[in-house]
């Protein structure tokens, strides 16, 4: 699901490895890793250590069905399974707790087999009846405060989850809906350990952040054994855990880890160096840092550019406050495709990120495997000439020599430029942007303002901006972000919520990721999205800037290391070598 972002956020892609050099002439080790490369090696002991990461905050609860923040999951991610996982090679969701699965009635009736022998973490068996309860009592119950409802209905209605037998369950959908094994790829919840609170109407304070340990039970690979509040949260392997390797050694290899709880960046950036925390993910400016300490015992890993968006938006809604005429320059496709031409996202990317980022064209970027492909889409390269000759091919010109442009009225070509307030890279970017924007004629009143003045102003009437720069986070299924691209979507930022297209390219997008959502055969849901991105590229409604790039920070003794922007490959065969 996409949202309005007012921080970057971790990424993916792949290419060969080099070294950067720190201002006193040390070199850092920075990598870059193909899937393909990816070899695990099976370990010859095990070692008793266990592995230290980085927990950024305290959650706030401990149970998935209500936790809305990343700060919550990435507690207790590894202790819950659902019935797929993605696959990161793929990017296809595979079984996970169920088996196999069929799908019927021209793809609305889909039919689940579990795995038989999988057992919770507290050693109760996995069946049906569990499976039932999560969906049918939690996600679907509309007296429980879950995201997961609205990921679930499909035009208003729900889906029908019924038990065949022990270990198979049905789900009847209104119509077919091609994300839905991403979907159920949601936490499964243990029906002999929730259903009372459920009973009893209080399920949204079940397993919160004083449950005993215990308590918490789920089917993932750890099970959480002591959890205390700013300092950590330790785990232990899920002895009923069903995955094996090759050999059948049972995973994961570790057996034990532990979540250090440390808010500031800095201070987690500087136990990573001293040796108390294996990995971490590290900032743009925490390169040069790392580059220039003697002892070189890890490796940074380039993820590549991340599924998040950053760009600029134009005003096109009638039902805006603002003139008339300027609403008429928005809605231009040549006047969008000028600024287009006018913004160097080359130069952004090199001033703004330290060349830790990648220039976007389009609403995507290579994170999102096998939707991007940069020969399929448009590229509006940095030039002011062609910025300009556009501007005057639909009438701007400077009528009275003040360096500004007019438009055929005489209204000067201005306009305000809103970002949000503390957001460095955005107030750099739009900085830049301004002055080239006065190379060409154009006056930029740059504003950055409070991010939650922004978000209202760009999602409520009186819609009062004349344009923007903001960023979108992606998702692995382009399905989740029509609420931004369908143009009747609350975050289809140029125009919200219209009652029918505006214009016929808008009506073509609606059309196309409406029929990508039904369509179950993958390569043609592909192509349709495909499709329905290369208009919005050739548009313009949003000008696309930059991606920044992550970077992981790994220590040399952790072995079987592949970290992307959507999990780790293969995450539960990573082992410490001593």
């Amino acid at each position: 699901m996409y949202i309005l972002l007012a921080f970057l956020v971790l990424v993916l892609a792949f290419l060969p490895f080099h070294l950067l050099k720190s201002p006193e002439g040390s070199q850092i080790q920075i990598k870059k890793i193909k899937v393909e490369e990816f070899n695990p090696e099976i370990p010859s002991n095990f070692t008793k250590r266990e592995l230290r990461f980085h927990l950024s905050s305290d959650p706030k609860t401990l149970n998935p069905a209500v936790a809305m923040e990343t700060s919550s999951t990435a507690v207790f991610g590894d202790v819950f399974s659902g019935l797929t996982k993605l696959n990161i090679k793929t990017m296809k969701p595979e079984p996970d707790l169920a088996e196999n699965w069929e799908v019927s009635g021209g793809g609305k009736v889909w039919t689940f087999h579990l795995r038989k022998g999988v057992r919770w973490n507290d050693g109760e068996p996995l069946t049906a009846d569990d499976v039932v309860f999560t969906y049918r009592d939690v996600y679907l119950n509309d007296k429980v405060p879950t995201s997961m409802r609205d990921m679930l209905v499909i035009e208003g209605k729900k889906p029908m989850v019924e038990k065949v037998d022990d270990y198979t369950v049905r789900f009847i959908l209104p119509k077919p809906f091609a994300p839905f094994l991403s979907v159920v790829g949601a936490e499964i919840l243990p029906k002999h350990k929730l259903e009372k609170y459920v009973k009893e109407g209080n399920f949204a304070s079940a397993w919160n952040v004083n449950t005993p340990p215990k308590e918490i039970v789920g089917t993932g690979p750890y099970r959480i054994t002591e959890y205390i509040k700013g300092q950590r949260v330790l785990y232990e392997r899920n002895p009923y855990y069903y995955e094996k390797d090759e050999r059948g050694n049972p995973l994961p290899y570790i057996k034990r880890k532990v979540g250090v709880i440390i808010p500031d960046p800095d201070t987690a950036l500087l136990k990573f160096v001293n040796g108390e925390i294996d990995y971490i993910g590290v900032r743009a400016q925490d390169i040069l840092y790392l580059a220039t300490q003697k002892r070189k015992d890890f490796v940074v890993y380039d993820l590549g550019a991340t599924p998040s968006t950053t760009f600029l938006v134009f005003n096109q809604n009638p039902r805006a406050r603002i003139p008339k005429y300027k609403l008429n320059w928005f809605q231009n496709r040549t006047f969008r495709v000028a600024i287009s031409h006018a913004i160097d996202r080359k130069g952004i990317v090199k001033l703004v990120y330290n060349g830790l980022a990648e220039p976007l064209y389009t609403p995507i970027t290579p994170a999102n495997r096998p939707y991007y492909d940069e020969k399929y889409y448009p590229r509006f390269e940095y030039n002011l000439q062609r910025a300009k000759k556009l501007l005057e091919s639909i009438g701007f010109k400077d009528r009275d020599g003040d360096g500004i442009l007019e438009d055929p009225e005489g209204h000067d070509l201005e306009f305000t430029l809103l970002t949000n307030a503390g957001n460095k890279e955005r107030e750099m970017m739009g900085a830049i942007i301004k002055e080239d924007l006065k190379k060409i004629g154009i006056k930029v009143h740059f504003q950055p303002i409070d991010f939650n003045s922004l978000v209202s102003r760009l999602t409520a009437p009186p819609y009062e901006w004349e344009a923007v720069i903001i960023g979108l986070t992606g998702s692995i299924d382009p399905h989740f972000g029509r609420n931004v691209w369908h143009s009747s979507g609350a975050l289809h930022m140029w125009n919200p919520r219209q009652k029918k297209p505006a214009t016929e390219w808008e009506a073509e997008v609606d059309r196309l990721i409406d029929l990508g959502a039904t369509e179950l055969n993958y390569e043609k849901r592909v192509e349709i999205y495909r499709k329905a991105f290369r208009i919005i590229t050739e548009q313009q409604p949003m000008i696309f800037i930059a991606a920044p790039k992550s970077m992981v920070a790994v220590k040399n003794y952790l072995k079987n290391v592949f970290p992307t922007v959507w999990g780790w490959y293969e995450p539960l065969k990573v082992f410490i070598k001593d």
